[in-house]
């Protein structure tokens, strides 16, 4: 017959073995969560460094201190279970409730640390959804560009069975290919999100210009052969003014002071230089036609009218002068009407002003009026200096319409 107080003590015993089994099976549930929150944080940091491996540095340092305390709470937790062997007879009700304790204690830091996980990896989310948002946009990159490589293909091969020689667009739908290559063979983890955006895109800048450069070929080599014929007569044209120029150096000499031509001093073989280049220019432009190579081609014609552009500004350069020079020989107070009018609107302008002229444009023009006077002082001699003289009116012309800008945007704001 069992004693009422055997019978009490198994009744604390079976309640305390209860408690402490469900303390146990609590922390059971407690550490799974920590460990499954643990694994998926990891996970998603793998992915943030695939995307972005700069970004994702200081977000992994945070975590190897999460991991190092989430390893601590589960070894923690794994010391527990060792030692209170719940299945074991004969355990007295303190043995459960010391055990319970234990339970409770360890599920409190494993709940601690989960929750620590769980907000950690709310903070990660923004950056992440942001970066895999990116990271939809490649497949399509990848597609476009895959499809514009294949694009600039037949380009080439059009241009080709044309009789073409798309050297150029060659090239580039290699460096297209061998960018793609890259890409496909180091993939997000060996360039980023970033860089795998920016190698995508190039691959499709390359293909795009491969395209381009094979459809434009026929268009650049009708525009060479078109080119070369304009500028064979051009450099006719540029060749004929030599005899013009000599002859205008020479009475520029015989007739007007040095100052007034020294600046153009050897013009006619300036020119002729000029022209001889053009000459070796178109030349090398015709051979590098006959040999497809048309953007070379153009280049090079581009350089002969670049030389008689040159030539042509010289020899006008020198005839110009030649007729100003004798306008201003023959009538100077002709020549100094256009600096006159000039100063005359400017004096109107200054005078209608609301207020009446400022000082300091008056000043300014009273001055001008002063040198316009002692304007033709300067033709004595000889052989005047009428070059400046010419240029001392395209002085005085030039500060007049100075006040005239002054004063209108005096009048824009109101002053």
């Amino acid at each position: 017959m069992q004693r009422p107080g055997d019978q009490r003590r198994r009744g604390r015993g079976a309640e305390a073995a209860a408690s402490a089994v469900a303390a146990k099976d609590a922390a059971a549930t407690a550490f799974y969560e920590m460990d499954q929150a643990q694994r998926y944080v990891n996970g998603r940091l793998i992915v943030f460094a695939d995307l972005d491996a700069r970004a994702a540095a200081r977000p992994k340092a945070e975590f190897a201190t999460l991991t190092e305390s989430a390893d601590a709470a589960a070894a923690a937790y794994i010391g527990i279970v060792d030692a209170h062997d719940l299945d074991e007879p004969d355990r007295s009700a303190a043995e459960y409730d010391a055990a319970r304790r234990a339970f409770i204690a360890v599920t409190e830091r494993l709940t601690a640390l989960t929750a620590d996980l769980n907000a950690f990896a709310g903070r990660l989310s923004p950056q992440l959804a942001s970066l895999e948002a990116a990271l939809d946009e490649l497949p399509a990159k990848l597609m476009a560009a895959r499809d514009l490589i294949a694009e600039a293909d037949r380009a080439i091969a059009d241009a080709d069975a044309r009789g073409m020689r798309p050297a150029d667009a060659m090239t580039d739908v290699a460096a297209a290919r061998s960018a793609l290559e890259v890409l496909s063979s180091r993939g997000l983890g060996g360039l980023g999100l970033a860089g795998a955006l920016a190698q995508a895109d190039e691959v499709r800048r390359l293909a795009e210009k491969a395209r381009e450069g094979a459809l434009a070929l026929p268009r650049t080599a009708e525009e060479v052969r078109k080119s070369l014929v304009a500028v064979r007569t051009r450099v006719q044209v540029v060749a004929g003014r030599v005899d013009p120029v000599t002859v205008a150096m020479s009475q520029l000499v015989r007739r007007y002071s040095r100052e007034c031509w020294e600046d153009l001093k050897g013009a006619s073989s300036v020119i002729e230089g000029a022209v001889e280049r053009a000459r070796e220019r178109i030349a090398e432009a015709d051979e590098l036609a006959a040999r497809q190579e048309w953007k070379a081609a153009r280049q090079a014609v581009t350089a002969a009218r670049t030389e008689l552009t040159s030539a042509d500004r010289r020899a006008g350069a020198v005839t110009g002068r030649l007729s100003e020079l004798d306008a201003a020989a023959a009538d100077p107070a002709k020549v100094a009407q256009q600096a006159r009018f000039a100063v005359r609107d400017a004096q109107k302008m200054a005078v209608t002003s609301p207020g009446g002229p400022a000082p300091e444009h008056v000043r300014t023009l009273d001055a001008l009026v002063a040198r316009l006077e002692a304007g033709p002082a300067r033709l004595t001699g000889p052989h005047p200096d009428y070059w400046a003289y010419l240029r001392e009116l395209d002085a005085i012309k030039t500060a007049a319409q100075d006040v005239i800008t002054q004063i209108r945007n005096a009048r824009a704001h109101g002053h």
